[in-house]
């Protein structure tokens, strides 16, 4: 769940990153920004449970052999002995150390995406206050970048959950298909196939985009699917929605003329009737 802070009159928003499994979609559609695992390695994680399971069938293999009568244990296939007991007590030893040491270090090392969102200015043309959103990876090691998809969903669109993922150009296309001018209205920031997000202690963000008032108000919702992988070869997913918490925030557009009294009492800006004392 995002998180909204204030202070010097501007408010930020942030979300966390919870690890979970599974894809955590319906029908395309994200149910939570939760971040999750979506592929093990098959070489670092796959081969020692492989191992520890043809060492288990051992196991069980010599126990029965072991029960058998001395007379039967030279009649096939009772006589045949994979391995010696003592060997087979090693190797298995070994193996549930490896599975165990392999998943403590998996949950050491793996990413924490997170971003954090607030309106700063000077990001888009003319000046104007933009909705500036960051990504982080707040975990201990280097997470690179496996897949950086992004989704538009537009105010009023029916058929929000049947929105493609694509790629920042054709999103970029979609975006100004509707009006929207890179630049004045939005900026996106690629982040290609391999790019490091390096581990940080703070809460410095790399940029990831930058919204003017009228696209918060006319774009829904704008994801971003995020896929790293971590130093033991897993990967791992978040769904990012970049406007996110930007309305709680929306700026006050420029003062304008002052909102001329309507009648001989005058009526406020919200139809209260203005009265002087004595009145």
């Amino acid at each position: 769940m995002p998180h909204f802070s204030t202070g010097r009159g501007q408010l930020s928003a942030g979300g966390g990153a919870i690890e979970r499994d599974g894809t955590g979609e319906a029908d395309g559609v994200p149910l939570q920004d939760s971040q999750r695992r979506v592929r093990r390695s098959p070489l670092l994680f796959t081969a020692p449970l492989v191992l520890l399971a043809v060492l288990i069938l051992v196991l069980l293999w010599e126990a029965v052999r072991a029960n058998v009568s001395p007379g039967a244990r030279d009649v096939w296939p009772w006589r045949l002995q994979l391995l010696d007991v003592e060997a087979l007590g090693s190797l298995l030893a070994v193996a549930v150390g490896a599975v165990l040491a392999r998943a403590q270090y998996a949950r050491t090392v793996r990413p924490y995406l997170g971003w954090r969102g607030s309106w700063a200015p000077g990001l888009l043309e003319g000046d104007t206050p933009a909705w500036r959103v960051g990504v982080l990876n707040g975990g201990q090691h280097i997470a690179v970048v496996e897949s950086w998809d992004f989704r538009v969903v537009h105010r009023g669109d029916p058929d929000a959950g049947a929105a493609p993922w694509t790629g920042m150009s054709d999103a970029v296309a979609t975006l100004t298909a509707h009006g929207l001018r890179a630049g004045q209205d939005f900026q996106l920031i690629a982040f290609e196939r391999g790019f490091p997000l390096v581990g940080t202690a703070g809460y410095e963000t790399v940029l990831t985009g930058a919204f003017s008032r009228r696209f918060v108000k006319e774009v829904d919702a704008l994801h971003v699917r995020a896929r790293v992988t971590d130093v033991v070869g897993d990967s791992h997913e978040r769904v990012l929605d970049l406007v996110r918490g930007a309305r709680a925030g929306l700026p006050a557009p420029p003062d304008g003329p002052p909102t001329p009294p309507d009648g001989p009492g005058g009526r406020g800006a919200a139809g209260i009737p203005l009265t002087r004392p004595g009145e």
